[in-house]
C-alpha cells in the first residue's frame, strides 16, 4: 500500500487534525468511567449532592466536548478520504490512458473499470474508517487496560487476560480475508466482463436465440461471486461473536471477583463501575474490530489492484522522453517499411514478416489480403500503437522511434474498422479530434466524407444528437462521419481500416475520388478489388508476408492470386478486360 500512503501526504494536515480531535474525544470517553465512580463513591455513597451536581457537571462538559470534537473529526476524514480517492480515481485513469497499446491488452477492460470505480472507493472508505476509527480501537484497548489498572490493580489484570488472545485472532483473520477478498475482486471483473458483453451484443443475443444461454453463464459467474463473497464474509463474521464471547467472559469474572473484593473493603462500588464500563468499551471497540477487519482485508486486496495498474511499466517511457524532445508538425508523408518483422506478445509465431515497401507523401496505397494476413497490424505499426520486433519503419525519412509520439498522432488521420461514435451531436463528433473547428471546416470534411448531403436531411442537422454508439445511424453513416473526423484533422497520413465496407459502390467510389483530391498519403484497407483500381500502390498480404506490391496492371499481369480475387468479385470476362487495359 506504499503508493496509496503517496497520496495522503498531501492531505497530511488535515489527517493530522482528524487524528487529533479523534484523540480528543477518545481522552473524554476515557476519563468519564473514573468521573462515573466518583459521583458513585465520593457523592451518591456518601449523600453528598454537591459532589453529584459538581462531577456530573464536569461530566456533561466532556460530553459536549467529545461530541464536538467527534464531528469535527468526521469532517477532516470525510476531507481526506474522498480527496484520496479523486487523486487515485485521476491518476489510474491517466495511467490507463498513457498505456501503449501493447500493456492495455494485459487488462481485461471489465477489470480496469472495476479498479476505477469499485477498487478504489473500497480504499477511499477505508480511509475514512481508519482516520475515524482503525487508530482509536487500539487506543480504546490500551487506554482502558491503562486505565482499569490504574482504578483497580487486581481486576484490572482479568480485563489484561482477555485482550492479547483477540488481538492474535484479529491478525489471523485480516491475513486470510485479505485472500479471499483478492479472489472476490477477480470474480466482480469475470461478471462485470459478462455484463459488458452482454449489454453491448444484446442485438445479437436476441438475433441468435441466445437469451437463455448467456443468462446461465451469468447466473453461473454471479454465483461463483456469490460463493467467494460468502466465504469471505464468513470468515470476517465470526469475529463479532468470538469477540463478544471472550470479552463477555472477562465481564462476568471481574463482577464475581469485584464483589468478593468489595466485601473484603479492597475495592469499591464505583471502581468495579468503572472496571467493568473499561470492559465493556472494549469490548465495543473490538466489535467495532470485526467490520474493520472486513474493510481493511478489502481495501488491501483493492489497492494491490490499483498499485499492480500504477507501476505497470506503461511501454511510452522511451516515446515520451521523444516527445519532448520533437515537436511539431509532420510534413513530409512518406512511409517506408525496411525488413520489418512484428510479433504480438505472448503469441508464437510473428504477425508480420520481413515486410519491405517504400511509397512517397501523396501516393494512394491499398492494402489487400484475407483475414489474419496482417492488415491491420501494418496500420497499427504505422500508428506506434506497437512496436517493431525488426527492421525500421521511417516516416518522412525519418525512423519513427526518433518521432515524438504525440507529433505522429497529431499528423495521422485514423478510420479504425469498428467504428466508434460519442455520446453528443454529429458536430461534436467530427469535430472529436479537433475541438477548435469552425462549423465550416466541420462542413467541408462531411463534404469529403460524402455525409453532408445527409446530415442536413436530419430535423437538427448538425446538431442531431447521436445515440450511443451512433445506434440512430446506418452503418455507412457512421463510417463517413468516422472518416470526416480524420479528415478534419488535415493529416498528412489518412489510415482507412476496411472503413468502406457499408459503403455502396456509388458513394465509395465518390469517396476515393474526393480523398484522390487531397494532400495526404492514404492507405485503405479493402476487401474489395474496385476501391484499388484507381490505387497508386497494391500490398497484397498473404499470412503476414508481402507476396507481391505494384499498381493494378501490374499485379493482374504479374501475380495469379490477386487475379484470383479479381475474378472471385468480376468474373472471368472482367479479368480479360482488365489485362487488356
Amino acid at each position: 500500500m506504499k503508493q496509496i500512503f503517496q497520496f495522503l501526504k498531501k492531505y497530511r494536515v488535515a489527517a493530522i487534525m482528524a487524528v487529533f480531535l479523534m484523540l480528543v474525544e477518545l481522552t473524554v470517553e476515557l476519563v468519564q468511567p473514573l468521573l462515573i465512580a466518583k459521583i458513585i463513591d465520593d457523592g451518591i455513597a456518601m449523600r453528598d449532592a454537591n459532589i453529584v451536581l459538581l462531577w456530573s457537571g464536569v461530566l456533561f462538559v466532556g460530553t459536549v466536548l467529545a461530541f464536538g470534537a467527534g464531528i469535527l473529526s468526521s469532517f477532516y476524514a470525510a476531507h481526506v478520504s474522498q480527496s484520496l480517492g479523486y487523486d487515485i480515481r485521476e491518476k489510474l485513469y491517466g495511467k490507463v490512458q498513457a498505456f501503449s497499446y501493447a500493456v492495455f491488452n494485459r487488462f481485461a477492460t471489465s477489470s480496469l473499470i472495476t479498479r476505477l470505480t469499485n477498487d478504489v472507493t473500497q480504499v477511499q472508505e477505508t480511509t475514512f474508517m481508519g482516520l475515524r476509527f482503525m487508530l482509536r480501537v487500539p487506543l480504546v484497548v490500551l487506554g482502558s487496560m491503562i486505565m482499569a489498572l490504574v482504578v483497580h490493580a487486581e481486576l484490572g489484570f482479568l480485563l489484561l487476560l482477555t485482550v492479547p488472545a483477540l488481538f492474535l485472532f484479529i491478525i489471523w483473520i485480516v491475513h486470510r480475508a485479505a485472500f479471499l477478498f483478492k479472489k472476490v475482486q477477480q470474480r466482480l471483473d469475470t461478471v462485470n466482463g459478462v455484463m459488458q458483453e452482454n449489454l453491448t451484443g444484446m442485438r445479437l443475443i436476441r438475433v441468435f436465440v441466445r437469451k437463455e444461454v448467456e443468462t446461465s453463464r451469468f447466473a453461473r459467474h454471479s454465483g461463483e461471486l456469490m460463493q467467494s463473497s460468502t466465504s469471505a464474509l464468513r470468515l470476517t463474521e465470526i469475529t463479532l461473536p468470538f469477540i463478544v464471547l471472550i470479552m463477555n467472559t472477562g465481564i462476568i469474572a471481574v463482577l464475581w471477583f469485584g464483589q468478593l473484593e468489595i466485601r473484603a473493603g479492597s475495592a469499591t462500588a464505583g471502581e468495579v463501575i468503572a472496571i467493568v464500563n473499561y470492559s465493556l468499551r472494549t469490548a465495543g471497540a473490538l466489535s467495532a474490530l470485526s467490520m474493520l477487519v472486513s474493510a481493511f482485508s478489502r481495501a488491501r486486496a483493492s489497492s494491490q489492484r490499483i498499485e499492480e495498474a500504477l507501476t505497470t511499466d506503461d511501454g511510452s517511457h522511451t516515446t515520451a522522453a521523444q516527445g519532448s524532445r520533437n515537436t511539431g508538425y509532420i510534413t513530409d508523408g512518406s512511409v517506408e517499411f525496411e525488413k520489418v518483422t512484428f510479433q504480438y506478445p505472448n503469441t508464437a509465431a510473428p504477425v508480420l514478416e520481413d515486410i519491405s515497401f517504400r511509397v512517397g507523401p501523396g501516393t494512394t496505397v491499398a492494402i489487400l489480403g484475407a483475414t489474419g494476413s496482417g492488415k491491420s497490424s501494418l496500420m497499427q505499426l504505422i500508428l506506434r500503437l506497437y512496436e517493431e520486433d525488426k527492421g525500421v519503419i521511417r516516416i518522412g525519412g525519418r525512423d519513427v522511434r526518433e518521432l515524438g509520439v504525440g507529433q505522429l498522432h497529431d499528423s495521422i488521420g485514423y478510420v479504425p474498422q469498428e467504428v466508434v461514435l460519442f455520446t453528443g451531436t454529429i458536430r461534436d463528433n467530427i469535430a472529436w479530434g479537433f475541438e477548435n473547428a469552425s462549423m465550416e471546416q466541420v462542413v467541408e470534411a462531411a463534404m469529403l466524407a460524402q455525409i453532408h448531403d445527409t446530415i442536413v436531411q436530419l430535423p437538427n442537422g448538425y446538431h442531431t444528437l447521436l445515440g450511443q454508439r451512433g445506434i440512430n445511424l446506418s452503418g455507412g453513416q457512421k463510417q463517413r462521419i468516422s472518416i470526416a473526423r480524420a479528415l478534419i484533422r488535415k493529416p498528412v497520413i489518412l489510415l482507412l481500416d476496411d472503413s468502406t465496407s457499408a459503403l455502396d459502390v456509388r458513394t465509395e467510389a465518390d469517396l476515393l475520388q474526393a480523398l484522390g483530391g487531397i494532400s495526404c498519403t492514404t492507405f485503405l484497407i479493402t476487401q474489395k478489388i474496385s476501391s484499388t483500381l484507381n490505387a497508386d500502390l497494391i500490398l497484397l498480404l498473404d499470412d503476414g508476408h508481402l507476396i507481391a506490391q505494384g499498381d493494378h496492371k501490374q499485379l493482374m499481369a504479374a501475380n495469379a492470386l490477386f487475379r484470383r480475387i479479381y475474378e472471385s468479385q468480376f468474373g472471368e470476362e472482367g479479368s480479360h478486360v482488365a489485362s487488356a487495359q
